[in-house]
């Protein structure tokens, strides 16, 4: 599971939650740790970590330390709705490289990620 440091982590699980389509796990959920899950089992978890620095990246100090490739089949109902639910642009003029990149509501780049079509044009599944 790839957990994720953040000041508010019911706030950032519920971020994520939203995003994917998961739903917050009830028997895996306090107030310093909140565990999401997709189909499959899939899950992201989320620990209260008061100090964290909130990354700076692309600019200078504070590195992302990580971030999250999403797979879409295009950008515009996922980037909406990250970005209703509180996520910034960081760098949206990628496209060519077939990616978008933002910040959650804690800092923490994730990038929207659209592979190319195969040569009969069909579209990737992911």
């Amino acid at each position: 599971m790839v957990v994720l440091d953040t000041p508010d982590p019911r706030a950032l699980a519920d971020f994520y939650a939203q995003l994917l389509g998961w739903r917050l796990d009830p028997e895996d959920t306090s107030d310093d740790w909140v565990t999401v899950r997709g189909e499959g089992g899939t899950a992201l978890g989320f620990q209260r970590a008061p100090g964290v620095p909130r990354p700076t990246w692309p600019g200078g100090g504070v590195h992302q330390q990580l971030h999250l490739d999403l797979d879409v089949d295009d950008y515009d109902e996922p980037e909406a709705r990250a970005l209703a639910l509180g996520a910034t642009v960081l760098d949206a003029g990628r496209d060519h490289l077939g990616f978008r990149v933002y910040a959650d509501p804690s800092g923490h780049p994730f990038c929207l990620c659209r592979q190319a079509p195969d040569e009969d044009g069909a579209q990737p599944a992911g």
